[in-house]
């Protein structure tokens, strides 16, 4: 595995002509996953902080807020995101993609566009989208594809620059890939589950989110996970980071009062 400068190293090389027209290569990250176990005590906090129970954030419209886990997650462990939405004033939506380990072009196909539609149909205006990790990815790539239904997207340690993961991740992720191919075969492209697919999921990720939306990007450096510099769009009008872990970023307070002012944000352009 060929290195690069600094903490990563790269599955492969590529000319400077190359990076400009290919998408980033998978690369994997140095850094240790043992730190994630602290996530526990994030929770504890948040159930001990007056932004839990929906004091000093501003409150919300009634409009929907489709939230997305991460990688091999399911809608199960956001409760605590969902529960504390609808005090603060939010319709939350769970994502109904079952278990996060699957093509993300079909996931959003045939699983979260019928959430969405039915968020539209019953609030009858546009929604927020919340993705946690992978969860968030796949929330750019619906904002890209869907810009007149989508008000605000914001995503919570979400590598959508590049997958830049620590080794345990990238081989997890090479199995789900295996799977993938062997489940659908030709109902997927050959390079199902990488940077390299030619699919629209990945085709609506590299476009630019549309003025029109409120984009966020929270990010932590302390992140166990991914490599936390391909969390951020480098504009520091959308990009906040907050302390934590990677997966403690879903029960995060600081992170719940920056989404409850982003909502409110996106409110206030509608």
């Amino acid at each position: 595995m060929k290195k690069l400068p600094g903490k990563q190293k790269s599955a492969a090389g590529s000319s400077k002509a190359q990076q400009q027209t290919q998408p980033p290569p998978v690369l994997e990250a140095d850094i240790s996953p043992w730190t994630e176990a602290l996530f526990a005590a994030e929770i504890l906090f948040l159930h001990a902080t007056p932004v839990y129970y929906g004091f000093g954030v501003p409150r919300g419209d009634d409009s929907a807020v489709v939230i997305i886990p991460g990688f091999l997650g399911t809608d199960l462990y956001l409760m605590e995101l969902h529960g504390w939405l609808e005090r603060i004033g939010y319709r939350p939506y769970f994502s109904g993609i079952g278990i996060n380990a699957e093509c993300p072009n079909l996931l959003v196909q045939r699983r979260l566009n019928q959430t969405i539609e039915k968020a539209l149909t019953e609030t009858e205006r546009r929604i927020h989208l919340i993705g946690h990790s992978l969860g968030g990815v796949i929330a750019r790539s619906v904002a890209g594809q869907r810009p007149r239904d989508v008000a605000s997207v914001i995503t919570l340690a979400s590598p959508f620059r590049g997958t830049v993961t620590n080794r345990t991740v990238l081989h997890a992720a090479e199995g789900i890939r295996q799977r993938i191919q062997q489940e659908h075969g030709q109902g997927v492209l050959p390079d199902c589950y990488t940077g390299r697919c030619t699919c629209n999921f990945i085709d609506s990720l590299k476009r630019k989110v549309p003025d029109s939306m409120v984009e966020t990007a929270i990010y932590t450096r302390d992140d166990g996970i991914v490599d936390w510099h391909y969390c951020m769009t480098l504009n520091p009008e959308v990009d906040f980071e907050v302390p934590g872990t990677h997966i403690g970023l879903a029960f995060n307070p600081s992170v719940y009062s920056i989404v409850a002012e982003r909502l409110a944000k996106a409110q206030s352009s509608e």
